[in-house]
């Protein structure tokens, strides 16, 4: 039967070329829309090599503090080494939690006596490297006992490497960071700026400089980000829930101080945290879907309005066939099943020439596509087959495909299966 409807698909492209290259051109250029949008969504939240466990983070990337001197105001930002440790380090219920430098900072890196190039240099942890699963070609990260210690080690990804001693095999060899000498441990492969928290090209102990001293309001707000990563997705609310009871605990000793911290509703999941932007509003997740859901419908609506009409001159054509088999037996559930998936056959061409140009397009357009808003790395955006080729990459283009192909075929269809038999053998459609 599929074999059929393929066969009558292609019958219908060469009958009718000219209508046919217009409406296999409207339907990819739609899918390829849909797909922009949608691919754009997925840098942020699909998982991808160093943030593969995007779907068990929770971020607190930022928080704000009040004073009961400063009336409705509020100081927002990344918090103090001190506020990490106390209200989320101690969290029980994750599987891990990392503190780490919030951004990173472009750095002159180099050789003694050799000039200098700049490099995104990232402070962190050492449970930074369980958090997140970077791809070592050689060493390994820093242990919990070179954090503590403060040693000045580094682990330094594969175009720095290059850069420093022409080779990705640096473990144990010394460079020049900010003039300060480091020792290489571990060397990983290049990391897209798109992987928010991960993205460095150094990371370094944030106990090997004076990172924890950069403080204000007494210590509680500094330049720290925290993300903890849970066992499962079923332990978000509990995590929160833990969290939230750290928080008040915490801001009771705050306040002999005057001082209260606020959350808001932090930690947030990979979706939510894509969309926050400000240390001092809670992002709107439903209305963020709600915009992404108007966006999917117009550019599903338009495209199928003008090819239902296409859709409609073709069974034109077809008028005595259809008379001839529904005088033969043939339902209307039959009649209309037939036309929309012989339709499907031609949608689904259509929509894998649009799959195939909006991966080209992002290829081509990552800078303007995926340009970060307020970003200080010296990399721009990039992005590879593990960013963009998702599983559900291929799931959102076939459901987008078959909506299209039913908007567009459905009423014409059903409105050619409901014509008189008489009327349709005498080639009337009504």
């Amino acid at each position: 039967m599929i074999k059929q409807y393929y066969k009558q698909a292609l019958a219908q492209l060469r009958q009718h070329p000219l209508i046919s290259i217009i409406g296999i051109v409207g339907t990819a250029l739609s899918i390829f829309l849909i797909m922009l949008v949608v691919m754009m969504q997925q840098v942020k939240v699909a998982p991808f090599s160093p943030e593969s466990n995007r779907n068990r983070f929770l971020h607190v990337h930022y928080m704000s503090i009040s004073h009961k001197d400063w009336g409705n105001g509020t100081s927002n930002g990344p918090m103090s080494v001190q506020t990490a440790r106390e209200v989320y380090k101690s969290l029980k219920t994750p599987e891990a939690v990392t503190v780490y430098c919030c951004m990173t900072v472009s750095t002159p890196v180099s050789l003694p006596g050799a000039p200098a190039i700049g490099a995104d240099v990232r402070e962190t942890d050492d449970t930074f490297f369980h958090v997140f699963d970077f791809q070592f070609t050689d060493g390994k990260p820093y242990d919990e006992a070179t954090f503590t210690a403060g040693r000045p080690v580094a682990v330094i990804t594969e175009s720095i490497s290059r850069a420093l001693f022409g080779s990705i095999q640096s473990v144990g060899k010394e460079f020049l960071l900010s003039h300060a000498p480091y020792r290489v441990v571990g060397v990983v492969k290049d990391v897209s700026t798109l992987a928010d928290m991960a993205y460095g090209q150094v990371w370094i102990p944030f106990t090997s400089t004076n990172l924890s001293n950069d403080t204000w309001s007494d210590n509680h707000m500094g330049m720290m980000s925290v993300t903890l990563l849970a066992h499962d997705r079923e332990d978000f609310d509990e995590i929160r829930a833990e969290a939230k009871r750290r928080m008040n605990e915490y801001n009771s000793i705050l306040a002999d101080q005057g001082y209260t911290l606020i959350d808001r509703n932090r930690p947030y999941d990979q979706e939510t945290q894509s969309i926050s932007f400000a240390a001092n509003l809670e992002p709107d997740l439903k209305a963020a879907r709600r915009e992404r859901v108007i966006i999917f419908i117009i550019l599903l609506l338009v495209p199928a309005i003008n090819l239902s009409s296409m859709t409609q001159s073709r069974l034109r054509q077809r008028v005595a066939e259809i008379g001839v088999r529904r005088a033969f037996g043939s339902t209307r559930i039959e009649m209309v099943g037939q036309i929309v998936m012989e339709n499907l056959v031609i949608t689904l061409l259509a929509g894998a020439i649009g799959l195939l140009i909006s991966i080209l397009f992002a290829y081509w357009g990552t800078d303007i596509l995926f340009a970060q808003p307020y970003s200080v790395t010296l990399n721009a955006p990039t992005v590879d087959s593990r960013i963009l080729l998702q599983p559900s990459t291929f799931l959102y283009a076939l459901l987008f495909c078959f909506v299209l192909n039913l908007l567009s075929s459905g009423i014409p269809a059903w409105r050619a299966s409901r014509t008189n038999i008489v009327n349709a053998l005498g080639g009337k459609i009504h």
